[in-house]
C-alpha cells in the first residue's frame, strides 16, 4: 500500500526510480510512456503530493493514459506494481503454460496478462529493487544456428498457443498482409487506343464531321471492376482463441489502399447476426476492436449459424452480394441447430456469392476429419475450404483467393465422406 510522503523529490530517490521502472513496465505493456512522461509524472507527484493510494492512482494515470483503451492496462500494472507485494508471485502464476482441460477456474484477462509479461520481461524483480553492475553484466549466450528464426516460428504457431507478447508480435505480421483480388471484365466497355474492339457508334458519329470520310476508328476494351468482399467471422466461445485475431486482419484489410476490392462489409455470429463494417472503418485498430465489442453483444456465446446465415440472406445479401462479391466464411462449423436449416442456407449463400471459402481452424489437425453435422451440412456448399489458425495460413488464403480453381481441403474431405478418388 502506498503511504503519505510530503514530497521533495530529490530527497526521494526511491520514489522516483519506482516511477522510472514503472514507466518502463508501461511502455513494455504498449502505453507511450516515454522519459518526457516520465518527467511529467515525477514533477506532478512533487506538486501534488498523494495521502490515499487513490489519489496516487489518479496522479499517475493523468500522466501517462491519454486513450480509454490504455486504462485496463494501465490498472492492471499499476495495481500488480505498488499495491500488492506478492506480485511477481502472481505474474509468474498467470504466464504459466495451462494445459487443456487442467486450467485454472480463473482465467487472467487480456489486459492482466499483458501486464503481467510487461513486468517480469521488464526487469523489475520487485518493486524496491535497484539493479547491481553485476545484474547488468549478466547474459545468457544461446546457439540458435540450428533453431528456427523467431518470425519463421511465429508465422507457423497455433493462435490458440499464443502468449500476449507473441500475439502481440503477431499482429503487426498480420498488418503487413495484403489481400488481393484480381479485377473481373465487366459487359460494358471503355475508351482504349489500343483496344481490342471497335466503336463503331464513335467512329460514325467522327466521321460526320469529315464530310462521311472513315480515317481513323475509335477503340475500345472491356471495363474492368473489383468485386466486393463479403466476411462473415463467427465469435462464438469455440471460436474466442481466434476471432479476435481474425477481426484484426479484417481491420487490416477493410484499410487497405490498392488491393482492389470495392467494397469490404464484414459480419460477427454467434447467437445472432451483427454488421461491423462500419466499426471497422477506423484507422485505429485497437479502437475499432473495442466498438466492435461493445455493438457485438454474443462474444464467446453459443453457436447458431443456420440462423444467423438465415438472417444475413434474408437481410443482406441482395444488398451486399452483387458485382460478384467474394465472401469468408470464418468459423469451425460446430453448430447446435437443426443441420437441414444450416445446408439450405449454405445453399442459397453459395448461390448467391461468386465464390465462398470457408476458413476453419480446425483443420490444423493432421487427423481432421468431417464428422460434426454442422461441418457435413456445410462443406458441400463452399468452393474452398482452408485453414485458418495461424499466420501461415491467412498468407496461403491471400496468395489462393483469386484462383477460382483451387478448392483447399474440400475434394480430399468430400471423398473421405462419399468414397471415390
Amino acid at each position: 500500500m502506498v503511504e503519505h510522503i510530503p514530497l521533495s523529490l530529490p530527497d526521494n530517490p526511491r520514489l522516483v526510480h519506482n516511477i522510472t521502472h514503472f514507466a518502463r513496465a508501461l511502455r513494455k505493456a504498449g502505453l507511450p510512456a516515454g522519459p518526457g512522461t516520465v518527467i511529467n509524472a515525477i514533477r506532478a507527484i512533487e506538486a501534488a503530493g498523494f495521502a490515499t493510494k487513490e489519489d496516487f492512482f489518479w496522479v499517475l494515470h493523468a500522466c501517462f493514459v491519454n486513450r480509454r483503451e490504455h486504462h485496463a492496462v494501465f490498472s492492471q500494472v499499476f495495481r500488480m506494481y505498488w499495491r500488492d507485494p506478492q506480485y511477481l508471485e502472481r505474474m509468474m502464476a498467470i504466464l504459466l503454460p495451462a494445459l487443456r482441460g487442467v486450467q485454472d477456474d480463473r482465467v487472467p484477462d487480456a489486459g492482466e496478462k499483458r501486464a503481467a509479461e510487461a513486468l517480469v520481461d521488464g526487469g523489475n524483480k520487485d518493486a524496491h529493487h535497484y539493479p547491481t553492475h553485476e545484474d547488468e553484466l549478466t547474459s545468457l549466450e544461446v546457439d540458435a544456428s540450428m533453431t528456427m528464426s523467431s518470425e519463421e516460428r511465429l508465422r507457423s504457431l497455433d493462435f490458440e498457443q499464443m502468449s500476449a507478447e507473441e500475439v502481440a508480435q503477431a499482429k503487426r505480421l498480420i498488418a503487413r498482409l495484403r489481400l488481393p483480388v484480381a479485377p473481373l471484365a465487366s459487359r460494358r466497355r471503355e475508351a482504349a487506343s489500343n483496344g481490342s474492339h471497335i466503336n463503331w457508334r464513335k467512329t460514325i458519329r467522327d466521321s460526320m464531321r469529315k464530310g462521311g470520310e472513315l480515317q481513323n476508328f475509335a477503340r475500345q476494351r472491356p471495363r474492368i471492376r473489383w468485386p466486393n468482399l463479403i466476411a462473415l467471422c463467427d465469435i462464438s466461445g469455440s471460436m474466442s482463441h481466434y476471432s479476435r485475431i481474425i477481426l484484426h486482419f479484417l481491420h487490416v484489410i477493410s484499410n487497405m489502399q490498392g488491393a482492389g476490392w470495392s467494397r469490404v462489409h464484414a459480419f460477427t455470429f454467434g447467437t445472432r447476426l451483427t454488421n461491423i463494417t462500419n466499426q471497422l472503418k477506423s484507422c485505429d485498430v485497437d479502437a475499432a476492436l473495442k466498438s466492435v465489442g461493445s455493438l457485438a453483444q454474443d462474444w464467446e456465446g453459443g453457436t447458431r449459424i443456420g440462423s444467423c446465415l438465415h438472417v444475413f440472406n434474408r437481410d443482406w445479401s441482395r444488398r451486399v452480394l452483387g458485382q460478384g462479391a467474394v465472401v469468408l466464411l470464418m468459423s469451425d462449423g460446430l453448430d447446435r441447430e437443426d443441420p437441414n436449416l444450416l445446408e439450405r442456407e449454405m445453399e442459397r449463400l453459395h448461390l448467391s456469392a461468386r465464390r465462398l471459402i470457408w476458413v476453419n481452424p480446425l483443420l490444423r489437425w493432421e487427423g481432421f476429419a468431417p464428422k460434426a453435422q454442422g461441418i457435413l451440412a456445410m462443406l458441400p456448399h463452399v468452393d474452398s475450404f482452408r485453414a485458418g489458425h495461424s499466420i501461415a495460413s491467412l498468407e496461403d488464403l491471400a496468395d489462393t483467393i483469386s484462383r477460382f480453381d483451387d478448392a483447399g481441403e474440400k475434394r480430399r474431405l468430400l471423398s473421405q465422406i462419399y468414397g471415390g478418388d
